[in-house]
């Protein structure tokens, strides 16, 4: 029997952006690596039959970080992007199946974003930025550099590629703004564009725009705003017409749940097809017909198709399914997925279910001891209903407790803890159970699974009744005698990690705290984070908002600061953007002032995720020596 390690954890390699050819024979997949070593992730595109009749094959031999695969319409050729040329710059390429070559498309200096390959086989759509002009190299080479903010800001545009001439030429539509997504009519007809008046997260989601371009006659029609954080374009036919689909946040508030959004493009009737359901769309899929829509439904995943007057469910998963790719005709599909034991990969079946498994990226896996997991359901202090995960210690019932308990809170807080395996680089229910821990996995309000209104229920609030959910839930599992009660832990990253930051701060019942990413003040979060305005809707104000004190200092871990006596690992990317390192030092002043035991970790390079190796090593070690430190001081 295999124990598990924290190199077993960071060195595997995991199945990404499957696509299944239209003629649903074979599905092409990106194996990406969990770690990396260098500057440079790198990536192999592999193909797997269907069928079963093969093992999987990779298809390109070049060191290099390969992605998005397209197919093209008639299954016979594969279009991806691959750096292999100039690292970080990456490239259109083609792969013939018939003969296996492998021919470079482009040598656009910018790098190409994005691609669609289109009906009409001589053309492929492209996003990329501008290519430099003589003026942007010199300025370049000078460190005549200054960045004026606003101005010359890199926009992503539509480009078209002849695959006759080798030509990219770009239309001249959508003026300055930033295109995000394409999705061309099933019968090979005008393209759907998303765009967005600027790359930067805080402002261009709020600012989309639904467009149609007719890449023959190089003419675009406006069809106006859509909702914030738009995106997953589909279209299907109905009766009265052409129909185009697309996910985004339901109005008006940029915290809150995503919606379905249907537009009838005769009338131009818009309507919410998912309003008043208790799950959340995650994912539309083009069909020739009716679209496909993935639900996060609780712990589990739906998936439904979008009939003309209906949402008819088609079959229930168990815990995650992302990256849906199915035949034209939507009757069978290709997606991700795992289960509560093992780790995802490409499965394959029946739009109606079960899908089975066709790759296995991860057999050094087998038989390495896993803690078992059930799921929890209760009921929060004003009713509402919840659920959450519950891992045991490995070889542990939970009649043989009670244990150490470390609650993990997740992301977002538009996330959610799925009925899948719980083992991950970042601290997780697998790592910890491994090591003697029981783990409970919350969900509380304000995530992912339940429909908008549960989604929305901690718009200005956070920290308040969703931190009550997960008392709620602790104090459960105190009852049933599987946590005890002066062994208990907390953990978190990003939403998790304020979380984790916040609870410190309004009770001592913790014995050690991890706080990975965390906010720890909302406003400065609001003022300097990538996402500004998403987190100010969850923090209740800006700085901004006028003099103090303001609605957002009260839902702050910082502002509680000085009732903190529980011993805190702080660890934080030095290069994150969507929280910045001001926050994790922000709350390690405060502790060294207090004098509160705490530990500050800054993992130079990274962003909000960690991605190096040698990190993602030591944050699972350093995990585990901290709470064994506080929580098993015996060991």
């Amino acid at each position: 029997m295999t124990a598990l390690t924290a190199e077993l954890v960071v060195d595997g390699r995991a199945p990404q952006s499957p696509v299944l050819a239209p003629d649903g024979r074979t599905v092409c997949y990106v194996l990406v690596p969990t770690s990396r070593v260098g500057y440079h992730l790198d990536t192999e595109l592999w193909l797997v039959d269907v069928d079963g009749s093969g093992a999987a094959r990779r298809v390109t031999a070049d060191i290099a970080t390969e992605s998005l695969p397209r197919w093209s319409t008639d299954s016979g050729t594969l279009f991806f992007l691959s750096d292999r040329v100039e690292r970080g710059v990456p490239q259109l390429y083609r792969l013939t199946l018939a003969d296996g070559i492998v021919t470079g498309l482009t040598g656009w200096r910018a790098g190409i974003t994005d691609h669609l390959p289109l009906a009409d086989r001589n053309q492929v759509a492209l996003l990329a930025q501008d290519e430099p002009t003589e003026e942007d190299e010199r300025r370049a080479r000078d460190r005549d550099d200054a960045v004026v903010v606003g101005a010359r800001e890199p926009q992503t545009r539509l480009r078209l590629l002849n695959l006759g001439t080798g030509r990219v030429t770009t239309p001249n539509v959508f003026g300055d703004r930033h295109v995000v997504e394409l999705r061309q009519r099933p019968d090979g007809g005008p393209l759907a564009v998303l765009t967005q008046a600027s790359a930067d997260n805080d402002y261009g989601p709020r600012t989309a725009r639904l467009h149609l371009f007719d890449y023959r006659s190089g003419t675009a029609e406006d069809l106006g705003p859509v909702a914030a954080d738009a995106r997953s374009l589909a279209w299907w036919p109905a009766e009265d017409g052409w129909h185009l689909g697309y996910l985004a946040l339901t109005p008006p508030g940029l915290q809150a749940g995503s919606a379905v959004f249907d537009l009838a493009l005769d009338d131009r009737v818009l309507r919410n097809r998912t309003a008043g359901l208790s799950m959340c769309p995650t994912e539309l899929c083009q069909t020739d017909a009716a679209a496909l829509v993935v639900f996060a439904d609780g712990l589990n995943t739906t998936l439904a198709r979008l009939d003309p007057h209906k949402l008819t469910p088609l079959s229930q998963h168990r815990g995650r399914l992302d990256g849906l790719t199915a035949t034209r005709t939507g009757a069978e599909v290709a997606a991700l997925t795992g289960s509560r034991y093992q780790l995802t990969n490409v499965h394959f079946g029946s739009v109606a279910g079960p899908l089975r498994r066709i790759t296995d990226t991860r057999p050094e896996l087998a038989g390495v001891p896993l803690g078992a997991q059930q799921p929890l359901t209760y009921h929060a202090a004003d009713g509402l209903a919840l659920d959450g995960l519950l891992v045991l210690p490995v070889g542990k019932t939970a009649a043989e407790g009670p244990f150490p308990l470390v609650t993990i809170v997740h992301g977002g807080p538009y996330d959610r803890h799925a009925d899948r395996c719980q083992l991950f680089w970042f601290p997780s229910g697998q790592w910890l159970a491994t090591a003697g821990y029981a783990v409970f996995l919350p969900n509380p309000r304000g995530g992912q699974g339940h429909g908008h209104q549960f989604a929305a229920r901690v718009a200005g609030r956070v920290g308040q009744e969703e931190w009550t959910d997960i008392l709620t839930g602790i104090d459960l599992l105190v009852a049933r005698g599987v946590a005890d009660p002066d062994r208990l832990g907390i953990a978190g990253s990003s939403h998790g990690g304020f979380m984790s930051a916040w609870a410190v701060g309004q009770t001592d019942r913790f014995r050690a705290a991890l706080v990975g990413a965390g906010v720890t003040d909302w406003g400065m979060l609001a003022a300097t984070g990538e996402n500004g305005q998403f987190e100010a809707a969850l923090g209740g104000s800006t700085g901004w908002s006028g003099i103090g004190p303001h609605p957002h200092d009260a839902v702050s871990p910082i502002s509680f600061a000085s009732r903190i006596r529980t011993p805190v690992l702080i660890m934080h990317g030095a290069e994150d953007t969507n929280v910045p390192l001001g926050q994790a030092v922000y709350l390690h002043r405060a502790l060294r002032h207090f004098g509160v035991e705490h530990e500050f970790v800054i993992y130079p390079r990274e962003g909000h995720a960690i991605r190096e190796r040698a990190h993602q090593l030591d944050v699972l070690q350093r995990t585990r020596v901290w709470f064994d430190r506080w929580l098993c001081p015996e060991r």
